[in-house]
């Protein structure tokens, strides 16, 4: 496992964890001020939201790379699958394409809920799963990867048909395309006590690692995670299995949603708390 105490340049930011990614959120940094600010402090990378990227994919890539970071990827596609998914597949291809423009490297993939036809998730998975299928060698062709993110079982029926990393490979064995793998995100894996073993499996398909806290007494179920070290999350422990298990050496993305504390402070501060708790905790 990665020493991270005297080296933090395995840090991404995901803007997330300034509230971009909901409207009237966090202080309004533009994505200029936010890369200028990352970049002094030594971050490796950042994940970006398609909502602050607009037209301008090409122009805010370049200034990541200029900055002399990475951009590690982009949140998020539409839902592939229930009620709210759409009924044709032009938002993905945008999200495809301007993951390219980007030069993002991987695509985010939050489900969706089961469909609305539907009872359980195992019907819902092998729909995702031929949509996946459907989408991957468009993806491929521009040079993007896709990463199913399973998701806390609290999120199950209207946001993810995808509760641990077993099901996530599940999915992908059936897609069965070179590009298309899993993130696996601190807040929603934590609890799994089959994490290690299912990580075992997924050796190669690792294509992201998301950092945050599970806070004791979580008050609200989204936008209520905890700061890496102020939670019950095996912070450590997780990444050894993430690292040495499933094999992932790419960048560590700390995505913290948290509108009644994080979000409301300086996001100067935020970026330097980061900082130091990745290299304490992480």
């Amino acid at each position: 496992m990665r020493d991270f105490t005297v080296d933090h340049s395995a840090l991404a930011l995901n803007t997330a964890s300034l509230g971009h990614n909901l409207d009237g959120a966090g202080a309004g940094w533009s994505p200029e001020r936010v890369i200028d600010a990352c970049a002094a402090r030594g971050y490796g990378g950042i994940v970006f939201w398609r909502r602050e990227i607009g037209a301008r994919a090409v122009e805010i890539g370049n200034r990541v790379r200029s900055a002399g970071m990475q951009v590690v990827g982009l949140c998020r596609t539409p839902y592939l699958v229930g009620r709210e998914a759409p009924r044709d597949a032009s938002d993905l291809h945008a999200a495809i394409e301007m993951a390219a423009d980007l030069g993002a490297p991987v695509l985010t993939i939050v489900t969706g809920g089961t469909e609305p036809d539907s009872k359980g998730v195992i019907e819902t998975q092998k729909r995702l799963a031929e949509r996946v299928a459907a989408i991957a060698p468009v993806a491929a062709a521009a040079g993007v990867s896709l990463a199913l993110e399973p998701l806390n079982p609290m999120f199950g029926g209207n946001r993810t048909c995808l509760f641990t990393v077993a099901d996530a490979l599940a999915v992908c064995d059936r897609v069965a395309a070179p590009n298309v793998g899993i993130a696996v995100d601190v807040y929603h894996v934590w609890w799994d006590r089959s994490l290690a073993a299912s990580l075992a499996a997924a050796r190669g398909r690792v294509l992201g690692y998301h950092l945050c806290d599970w806070l004791e007494n979580t008050g609200h179920m989204l936008l209520d995670r905890g700061m890496m070290g102020d939670g019950v999350a095996d912070l450590r422990a997780i990444r050894q299995a993430v690292e040495d298990v499933g094999d992932y050496r790419g960048l560590c993305e700390v995505e913290v949603f948290s509108a009644e504390n994080w979000w409301k402070r300086d996001p100067a501060d935020v970026l330097d708390v980061i900082v130091d708790r990745f290299r304490r905790y992480c």
